[in-house]
C-alpha cells in the first residue's frame, strides 16, 4: 500500500511475478506494463468529439485530473478491473503515470533561451468518477475491504485540517544516521524498523534496539481532513437510526465540503486502529473510506451544482411567458390534495422565494418567505409539508415535539479520538438555502421555539458554547403546521384563544393561514369523490399532460428561477404598496379602538416586507426582473385571505353578525341577567337547559355567555362548570 502519497516514483520491472504465479489467477499485468498503459490512456484516449480530454485537462489543471471509470473500461477492461479491486496498489501508479505524462507534455512546450531543460512538475492527484449507482452504506462490509466503493449521503461534520506525513524522517539516537520511511496513506501510520542498520566501527558503541526518533521538521506532509457522512434521510429504513461513515480526504479535496452538503463519494474501503486504549482487541479495526473522488449532489439525477442544458433553459423561458404560467404552477403543487387554492399559491411563493438584498452598510434583508398553516385536524396540513419536502431543492422535515433547540440549530460535540469540540449542524443549518418543514409547531416547548427566532429573521444562528463562539448561516424558509390549543378551531373563541402562539413568532411569519374544516354538502361530496378516485386509481385524479414531467420538472424549474432571477419592485408598484400598507395600519388601529383590544396578529413593518417578498416571488415565477402592480395586487390578495383574515377571525369580529343573530344574542343576555342576580352562581349546564326550553338555541346562549365573559360581566369557576355573575 505504500506509495499512495509519493510523488513521482519509478518502479523497476524485476519485481513481477513469474508466469502463472499471479495471486489473483488473472492475466499477468506487471507494474511496468500497467504504468505504460496508464500513460497511453492519458495521452491517447479519444473523447466523443475527437479531442484528447485527459491530455488537455492535465495541461489546464496540472495538479489534479478527474478520470471517468467508463472511459477506462472502454480503453482497457483489465486495467479498470485492477483499479476497482486493488485501488491501493494501482492508484499510486496512475498518479506517477500522470506526473510523467505532464512532464513530457511540458518539455515539448517549454523552450528556454539557451538550453532546453525539463520543467519541474509537482504531484498530480487522480480523482475517479463513475456513473454507476451508489451502494447503500449498510451493505458495505468485509467483502468490500480495500476495494473501490461508491456511497451517497449528507456530511454532518468536518474536522479541522491536519497535516499527514507521507514520508517520515527517522534519526538514530546513537549514530545520528537518517532514514526515510514511507507512510501508509489515509489514516494509516508508518512502520518503524526496530533496529539501526549502521555497522559499528571498532571502539564504537553498537546501536541499541528501537533507536529511532522522528524528526518532524524533515518529514514530508500533505493536508488531510476527516468528514462524517450520514445516510440520506430517504434511504434510512423505517424505525432505524441513520448510519455514519468516516471519510478521509486529502490534498486538493480538503476544505471543499461544508457540513450539510449532499455528496456521492468514490473511495477505498479501509481500516485503521481506532485508539491505543483498546489494547486487547488488536484484530478489531475501525472502518473508514479513503476518498478518491466525490461529487456534490443537488438532487437524485443531477451531478454537481445545478447546471441546465440549453433545451431546458429555453423550455423554462417559454413556460414562464405563458399567460397561465402562475395558475399552471399552482396546479402542479400537491395535485393529490383537493381545493385549498390559496394555500397552494402561498406554497408556490415559498418555494420560489423573494430576492435577497445586501445593503451598503452590510445589513442583509432576507428573501425567504415563512408560512404558518394553523387549523383543524385532517385538513391536509402535513401532506402539504411532505410535498414541499419532496419538491424543494433542499429540505428538512422535523416534528415539533421530537425536536429540541440544539437539534434545530446546532449542537457542540466532543470528538472521541482528539477530545476537541466540534459543531454539528441541526435541521436549520442542514437546510441552508432550502426549506425547513416543522410539523406540530404548537407542541414545541416555548424555550425551543425561541431558538428559531434568530434563524427566521436574521438568517443566522449564533452559538456560544464550550469555548466555540461562531455564527452559522441558515438562509432557510420555514413552513410550519400547527393545531389550535383545543384541537379544533373554535369560532366561538377569540383569535387570541385560538392562536396560542406568541406575537414575537407570529410577526415573523409572512403568511398565516387558518385552515378550517367547513361542513358543506357540495364541497364534502366533491372532496369524497376526489379522495376515492385517488385511492382507486393510485394516482392523482387529474393527470397533467402538457407539463408531464411533474415533480422533477417542477424541482428543476424552481431551482432555475432561484438561480437566474432576482426581481425588484417598480416605482409605481412601490408607491401603491406604500398607500395600501398605511391603509391597513389605519384599519387595524380603528379595530383596536372599537374592540378595546389589539389584534393578536400584529401588522408591522415585517408584514410590509412580507408583501414585498411575495410580489418578488410572483415576478420570479414569470422570470421577469421587475415586480409590477399586478404582482403587488396578487400579493395583497394572498396577504388578505391569510394573515389579515386570521387577524380578524374569531368572535372579536362583531361586524360579521347578522342583525337577527345580534338581536337573539341580546335577548339571551337579558334572560341570563334576569335569571341571575349579581353575585349569584348557577351551573352552566342548568342555565343552558333552562334557556333552551324557552326556545333559544344553545349556540346563541353560549355566544351570549362568551360575550358577557369578555366584558367581564360573568366569570367561570370550577373548571367552567359554574357561572358567577359579577357586579
Amino acid at each position: 500500500m505504500s506509495g499512495y502519497d509519493e510523488g513521482r516514483v519509478s518502479y523497476s520491472d524485476h519485481a513481477q511475478f513469474p508466469r502463472g504465479g499471479d495471486p489473483d489467477g488473472a492475466t499477468n499485468l506487471t507494474r511496468h506494463t500497467a504504468l505504460r498503459k496508464f500513460k497511453e490512456f492519458i495521452r491517447g484516449f479519444l473523447g466523443p468529439d475527437g479531442g484528447f480530454p485527459y491530455r488537455e485537462s492535465l495541461v489546464h489543471n496540472p495538479d489534479h485530473l478527474t478520470i471517468a471509470m467508463e472511459d477506462l473500461d472502454g480503453f482497457d477492461a483489465e486495467l479498470s478491473d485492477k483499479i476497482r479491486n486493488l485501488p491501493a496498489d494501482y492508484l499510486p501508479m496512475f498518479e506517477t503515470a500522470a506526473a510523467e505524462v505532464l512532464a513530457s507534455l511540458r518539455s515539448k512546450v517549454a523552450g528556454e533561451t539557451g538550453e532546453m531543460e525539463e520543467p519541474v512538475t509537482g504531484d498530480v492527484q487522480i480523482f475517479l468518477s463513475s456513473k454507476e449507482g451508489s451502494v447503500s452504506m449498510r451493505s458495505v462490509g468485509a467483502e468490500h475491504m480495500s476495494k473501490l466503493v461508491k456511497i451517497a449521503g449528507i456530511t454532518i461534520a468536518a474536522s479541522r485540517v491536519k497535516a499527514k506525513a507521507t514520508y517520515v524522517t527517522l534519526m538514530c539516537k546513537n549514530c545520528k544516521s537518517v532514514k526515510t520511511v514511507p507512510c501508509r496513506p489515509g489514516l494509516g501510520g508508518a512502520i518503524v524498523p526496530r533496529s539501526c542498520d549502521h555497522v559499528p566501527q571498532p571502539g564504537e558503541e553498537p546501536c541499541p534496539l528501537d533507536p529511532w526518533i522522528v524528526a518532524p521538521d524533515k518529514s514530508k506532509y500533505v493536508d488531510l481532513q476527516t468528514l462524517k457522512l450520514q445516510e440520506n434521510p430517504e434511504d434510512v429504513p423505517t424505525g432505524e437510526l441513520p448510519r455514519n461513515m468516516l471519510l478521509s480526504v486529502d490534498r486538493h479535496l480538503v476544505q471543499t465540503i461544508v457540513p450539510g452538503t449532499r455528496l456521492t463519494v468514490m473511495g477505498i474501503y479501509s481500516v485503521f486502529q481506532a485508539s491505543a486504549a483498546q489494547k486487547g482487541a488488536v484484530g478489531v479495526k475501525q472502518p473508514y473510506i479513503r476518498v478518491v473522488g466525490m461529487e456534490q449532489t443537488r438532487e437524485t439525477n443531477s451531478t454537481g451544482p445545478s447546471t441546465f442544458t440549453a433545451d431546458e433553459e429555453s423550455e423554462f423561458k417559454e413556460f414562464a411567458q405563458r399567460p397561465d404560467a402562475y395558475a399552471k404552477l399552482c396546479s402542479l403543487i400537491a395535485p393529490s390534495i383537493y381545493g385549498h387554492a390559496d394555500v397552494k399559491k402561498a406554497l408556490a411563493c415559498l418555494l420560489f422565494g423573494g430576492s435577497k438584498k445586501r445593503l451598503p452598510d452590510g445589513v442583509r434583508l432576507r428573501g425567504d418567505i415563512h408560512v404558518l398553516l394553523l387549523g383543524d385536524p385532517s385538513t391536509a396540513k402535513s401532506q402539504f409539508l411532505k410535498f414541499v419536502e419532496k419538491t424543494a431543492p433542499v429540505a428538512v422535515y422535523t416534528s415539533g415535539k421530537g425536536s429540541s433547540a440544539a437539534g434545530l440549530t446546532a449542537s457542540v460535540i466532543r470528538d472521541n479520538s482528539s477530545r476537541e469540540f466540534y459543531l454539528e449542524g441541526g435541521a436549520m443549518v442542514l437546510a441552508d438555502g432550502g426549506v425547513v418543514c416543522i410539523d406540530e409547531f404548537d407542541k414545541m416547548r416555548s424555550e425551543d421555539r425561541v431558538a428559531i427566532h434568530e434563524a427566521m429573521e436574521q438568517q443566522t444562528i449564533s452559538i456560544a458554547k464550550a469555548g466555540i463562539t461562531t455564527v452559522l448561516n441558515s438562509r432557510t424558509s420555514v413552513l410550519a403546521a400547527a393545531n389550535p390549543p383545543s384541537g379544533r378551531y373554535d369560532d366561538l373563541k377569540t383569535a387570541e384563544d385560538n392562536i396560542d402562539l406568541q406575537t414575537t413568532i407570529l410577526s415573523r411569519f409572512d403568511l398565516i393561514f387558518i385552515v378550517k374544516d367547513i361542513r358543506m354538502y357540495d364541497q364534502d361530496k366533491r372532496i369524497a369523490t376526489h379522495i376515492i378516485k385517488v385511492h382507486a386509481t393510485g394516482a392523482a385524479g387529474s393527470k397533467k399532460d402538457d407539463v408531464g414531467e411533474g415533480e422533477n420538472w417542477l424541482k428543476r424549474f424552481i431551482e432555475y428561477c432561484r438561480v437566474s432571477c432576482q426581481p425588484r419592485l417598480s416605482e409605481k408598484a412601490a408607491e401603491m404598496l406604500q398607500n395600501k400598507y398605511v391603509e391597513i395600519r389605519q384599519k387595524m388601529r380603528q379595530q383596536a379602538h372599537e374592540t378595546g383590544k389589539s389584534s393578536v396578529i400584529p401588522i408591522t413593518v415585517r408584514q410590509l416586507e412580507a408583501i414585498i417578498r411575495l410580489s418578488e416571488s410572483l415576478a420570479k415565477m414569470r422570470l421577469t426582473t421587475v415586480a409590477t402592480e399586478e404582482h403587488v395586487e396578487e400579493a395583497f390578495r394572498l396577504f388578505n385571505v391569510s394573515t389579515m383574515d386570521a387577524a380578524r377571525s374569531g368572535i372579536n369580529e362583531h361586524m360579521n353578525l347578522t342583525p337577527e343573530i345580534a338581536n337573539e344574542i341580546k335577548q339571551a343576555e337579558t334572560q341570563i341577567k334576569r335569571r341571575m342576580g349579581i353575585g349569584s352562581h348557577i351551573s352552566e349546564r342548568r342555565l343552558i337547559n333552562d334557556l333552551t326550553r324557552m326556545g333559544m338555541s344553545e349556540s346563541i346562549v353560549r355566544r351570549a355567555l362568551l360575550i358577557m365573559h369578555q366584558r367581564d360581566e360573568v366569570e367561570y369557576k370550577r373548571e367552567r362548570h359554574v357561572i358567577v355573575r359579577k357586579a
